[in-house]
């Protein structure tokens, strides 16, 4: 399959598009990988989850899956994959939590290119080592898709697993990648992934690192992921997971005073994110209703620790970007 999509190719629109899209790729990979092993750098995300659950389907335990958690996953995510693929598909995975390994690195590091460069860095290497464990892998699947063809010469750089040594030569198995996004999620749903994986939003490689601001600390990461968790809940229960493209939390290294149980004391601000987004060149600002903002800052306020501001950020994008850092 070349990297150009076909004039004729439809778009995958229904789960019929999407049930002979399935077999035509596992007549293809069957194909190509014969009796040999993959070896596939599982995130979590949609893409790298719908290719895992298409070639489980085609190859079975030919696949081998690995699942690093780096610490800056949000809440919930790496238990999902787990259950998802291990439990549910009985996928052969190899789940890693690296988490002390990459947060020691990132201790006292402001910087946010160097934050992500340790963590794309150290994500390679974990991967690498995980890998050299492996006996007869021939070949290494990945997310690739097609807007990543388009936008580069077919390398996606920060999924791609770059640094593999020199001895490791992989041929690429590729499933997804003449699909835009829109269209593996339809893939994903006829595959019988859940909608909170296949739906889940754009979720930057170095995951909450960079939302995280400024140098990175355990307690403030935690503060981070819980405080995330709910605005996504609520978000979820309001309906507006369906009508807004991407939202967050982010939490600055910066105080102020607060008051709780009669006492003052120092706390960091979570600042919301919602923007919506057609293409992510630009975006525009979500109008959330003036309740739910309450009902979040009271919920964050009062269940996370150490956080005790917050904030809405109004930006769009140009001026602003989407993420913090």
């Amino acid at each position: 399959m070349s990297n150009v999509r076909p004039e004729s190719m439809a778009r995958i629109t229904t789960p019929e598009l999407a049930n002979a899209f399935i077999e035509e790729q596992i007549a293809e990979v069957r194909a190509q990988v014969g009796d040999k092993k993959v070896l596939l750098a599982l995130s979590g995300g949609v893409d790298s989850s719908v290719v895992a659950a298409l070639l489980i389907k085609a190859i079975g335990k030919q696949l081998v899956c690995v699942h690093v958690n780096h610490g800056l996953m949000r809440k919930g995510e790496s238990e999902q994959v787990i259950e998802v693929f291990q439990n549910q598909l009985d996928a052969n995975l190899i789940y890693v939590d690296a988490t002390d390994r990459f947060l020691d690195l990132l201790a006292g590091v402001e910087e946010p290119e160097k934050k992500r460069k340790i963590i794309g860095g150290e994500f390679i290497k974990v991967f690498d080592e995980e890998a050299s464990k492996l006996e007869g892998i021939s070949f290494l699947a990945q997310g690739t898709i097609y807007p990543d063809i388009l936008e580069s010469d077919g390398v996606k750089a920060h999924h791609n697993v770059g640094g593999l040594p020199e001895d490791m030569q992989f041929e690429l198995v590729e499933p997804v990648k003449l699909l835009y996004k829109d269209e593996v999620r339809v893939v994903g749903k006829a595959l019988g992934l859940p909608s909170s994986m296949v739906d889940r939003q754009p979720f930057p490689g170095p995951g909450l690192g960079v939302r995280c601001l400024g140098a990175i600390t355990r307690d403030r990461l935690n503060a981070l992921r819980e405080a995330d968790a709910i605005l996504r809940e609520e978000f979820d229960n309001a309906g507006l997971n369906k009508t807004v493209w991407q939202y967050f939390i982010a939490v600055p290294d910066l105080t102020s005073v607060g008051v709780k149980n009669d006492k003052r004391y120092m706390g960091w601000p979570a600042i919301i994110r919602a923007v919506n987004t057609t293409d992510a060149m630009s975006a525009t600002i979500e109008e959330i209703p003036y309740a739910l903002l309450h009902k979040i800052t009271d919920r964050i306020t009062a269940e996370v620790e150490g956080i005790n501001r917050v904030l809405y950020d109004l930006t769009p994008k140009p001026v602003g970007t989407i993420e913090w850092e």
